[in-house]
């Protein structure tokens, strides 16, 4: 029975503002290493079976759930690390996790076969991938014999900002390596004080949101206590549509289903005082503690806390400097940042915007986030380099009836034909070559060469060429908005609303 990883890759990550963005969140940056957190997520599951043998767990293609929106992201974060999908499923709107894990489960057994699930957050960060690797071949073992299993994190200090698992009587189960629990409830994010004595008492971990349990049995029972949710999300899995790598869902019959996390809908009723009692016929729950130094970094104070910090406790990133300063978080990506007789203070630089709070004031970076959307700014979206499929872009420059945009091409990509109705656009090569259709000529450009596309002309850029294609884009006219596209052709599928 194979082990199939289930990556949820459907958070925003905005309280890690302004590095994480809507368009580019958390799970896409490589905030711990130099790989991304989501393809830290899969590479740390690389070794099972040889540091395993005594029950060796064969490991099938991922399934990655993500937003639509970030589908070219996913794809390529996976192809830069050689792993190949099983199948990357597209939610047209967020429905929280238990939907999402219904489609994976959906598409895990839809060729007849019925792996076990490894559902796994994909903005996690953790120290002793070893550890991890061992709690996982036990939870294959248990979840092989009928258990749904969840993770939980050993607790270092009386922390309000995560829910608890209270775990019950010692699991008896032939050949674990550790030990594991009865899972006897889940409760919500403490105050301090009830945070404390949960910490004294040793009976409570924190819920990590990492579980694993046979494809076919979660379906069973999302079906027996959501209904509603196995209804909509069956509906939605029958009509999605094929798109290479990608599976596409309708919009519709997908937002139909509750929103509703894994936890709710189906494991509080298998334990503790919500758990159905006149049932005989539940699988046993199970925790597996972990104590692998674990973190969700939900904040800039927990990024601080898993990051390397020097002799004064300084965790520096990029071009940064500090004098007579101690425990502070620095990274600068674009310039000099220097920090002076400071302490405990989080200074996050970028090419557009700039964020200095005190560590304990890190969660209320939401308000930045909700300021910028009632001001209909667009620092909150995207970065000032936004990417696409075929490569990026970035605004340098813009005014009245004008704007200046850098753009990178990658090596055999092109942009779609297309034209648009109110802008013409000057292209000027800087490195590379390119291939410009405009109408009915089709011509090559090399370095220092230009070109000019009128209002209404139908063009495409391509890069031909082995390195990556760099030019300068100079837009004129009434109205320069990324949605004044009519595309033609388009190798990525994508509608008006992607973008360039």
């Amino acid at each position: 029975m194979s082990l199939q990883p289930v990556i949820l890759s459907g958070g925003s990550g905005t309280r890690l503002w302004p590095l994480s963005r809507e368009a580019y969140p958390k799970q896409f940056l490589p905030l711990t290493s130099e790989h991304t957190m989501l393809q830290e997520t899969l590479l740390r599951l690389d070794g099972l079976d040889a540091e395993h043998p005594r029950h060796a767990v064969g490991q099938a293609a991922p399934l990655v759930i993500c937003n639509d929106a970030h589908r070219f992201l996913v794809a390529e974060q996976l192809r830069v690390i050689g792993v190949e999908p099983a199948c990357i499923v597209l939610e047209p709107k967020g429905r929280n996790t238990a939907p999402a894990l219904t489609l994976a489960a959906l598409a895990a057994t839809q060729d007849g076969e019925d792996p076990i699930l490894l559902v796994m957050p994909a903005d996690h960060t953790i120290r002793n991938e070893p550890g991890f690797r061992a709690a996982v071949a036990d939870a294959y073992l248990l979840a092989r014999e009928g258990a749904v299993v969840t993770f939980g994190i050993v607790p270092s200090k009386p922390e309000t900002g995560y829910g608890y698992i209270r775990q019950g009587r010692v699991y008896q189960a032939e050949g674990l390596a550790g030990r594991a629990y009865v899972l006897d409830g889940f409760v919500e994010k403490p105050d301090a004080e009830t945070a404390q004595g949960y910490l004294a008492s040793g009976d409570y971990l924190w819920n990590s949101g990492i579980f694993v349990l046979k494809a076919s049995l979660w379906l069973g029972l999302v079906e027996r206590f959501c209904p509603d949710i196995a209804q909509a999300v069956g509906k939605a899995f029958v009509a999605a549509t094929e798109d290479g790598d990608f599976l596409r869902l309708d919009a519709d019959l997908f937002g139909a289903s509750p929103s509703d996390s894994i936890d709710y809908a189906v494991m509080e009723r298998l334990s503790g005082p919500s758990a159905d009692a006149d049932a005989d016929d539940l699988p046993p729950a199970v925790v597996i503690p972990l104590d692998v130094g674990w973190s969700d970094v939900g904040a800039w104070s927990a990024l601080w806390e898993v990051r390397e910090q020097d002799d004064a406790g300084n965790v520096l990133d990029g071009d940064a400097f500090v004098h007579n300063a101690r425990n502070n978080l620095l990274m600068a990506n674009h310039r000099m940042v220097a920090a002076v007789g400071v302490d405990d203070l989080i200074l996050v630089e970028t090419p557009d915007a700039v964020l200095v709070a005190s560590k304990e004031s890190a969660q209320d970076v939401k308000a930045v986030i909700q300021f910028l959307q009632r001001q209909g700014r667009h620092e909150y979206l995207h970065h000032q380099r936004v990417h696409r499929p075929w490569g990026s872009y970035e605004s340098i420059g813009q005014g009245s009836r004008y704007q200046v945009k850098r753009l990178t091409v990658s090596p055999g990509e092109t942009l779609s034909l297309q034209m648009h109705h109110h802008r013409a656009e000057h292209w000027i090569v800087v490195s590379g070559t390119a291939r410009v259709t405009c109408d009915d000529s089709t011509f090559l450009l090399t370095e220092n060469q230009s070109t000019y596309i009128p209002v209404g002309a139908t063009h495409r850029l391509e890069n031909p060429g082995s390195i990556p294609l760099e030019l300068v884009e100079v837009q004129s006219g009434s109205y320069l908005g990324e949605d004044d596209i009519v595309r033609f052709e388009d190798r990525y599928n994508r509608g008006t609303q992607d973008g360039s």
